[in-house]
This record gives C-alpha cells, structure tokens and sequence, in this order.
C-alpha cells in the first residue's frame, strides 16, 4: 500500500508568515501620520508662494504714476498685513475663514524699493509659534 502525501502550509508556517505581515503593516501604519503631515506641510508651503507671487505680479504690474498696487491695495513704502483665506481670497483684517497671514515691510528709499514679503500660516498666529512660514525678498524700481 502507498503513501499519499499532500503538501501544504504547516500551522507554524502560516503563524510565521502572518506574524511578518503584521510587522509590516504595523511599520507602514506607524509612518501615515508622517506622511499625511507632511503633505499638509507641502500644501501650505505651496499655498504661501502661490500668495507672494501674486503680490510681487501686483506690485510690479502697477505703473509708476499709481501709489498702491491694483488687485491688492498695497501701498508702496507703506508696510501691510493682509490676510488670506484657503482659496486665496484676501482681507485686510483677520476673519474666521483666514488661513495665512502676509507681511510686507518696505526698505530703500522712493526710486529704488525693497519689500520683505512674509507669509506664516495659521493667520491668527503669532511668528513665535506659527507652525509655517515662507518669505521672499523683491526689488522694485519705480522710476
């Protein structure tokens, strides 16, 4: 009479097997809250450029017999705050929808202008403990 033998996965190989997988996932799970971080992180880094190129475009399309930019109302040698929400509309004061805060500080004299651009992230904070910023520096030359 023959012997028969079937072959397959023993208990102590699936147990083995199943404990690596649990291992893994466990290691992958541990890193999605890093990850989820860090794409917010990105977003809002990408948001606040967003932000201060559309303030230098302002301020270098306005022409030199205005004052104050056109879209924005900033005011040239003036230093303003202006508050900007996640779709990127903006305030002059702080709200309930602000999301970023830009900072502009002026330097150079009437012909030769530099401005400090400074967005941090959330808006109602304070620079000390913001948990974003990004900055630029831009020249303009309003002869």
């Amino acid at each position: 009479m023959k012997k028969r033998f079937t072959s397959g996965f023993s208990l102590v190989e699936l147990t083995l097997a199943m404990g690596i997988a649990a291992f893994c996932l466990i290691a992958v799970m541990g890193l999605m809250p890093v990850g989820v971080q860090t794409n917010r992180n990105a977003t809002s880094q990408t948001a606040a450029t967003n932000i201060m190129a559309a303030v230098v475009a302002d301020l270098r399309a306005t022409p030199t017999f205005n004052t104050s930019s056109t879209e924005f109302g900033i005011t040239f040698g003036t230093n303003a705050t202006l508050y900007f929400d996640g779709t990127g509309q903006f305030a002059t004061s702080l709200g309930a929808n602000s999301r970023y805060q830009l900072n502009v500080t002026w330097y150079g004299s009437a012909g030769l202008r530099y401005a400090d651009l400074k967005v941090t992230w959330p808006a109602a904070a304070t620079a000390a403990n913001a948990s974003g910023s990004a900055e630029m520096f831009a020249a303009f030359h309003r002869n």
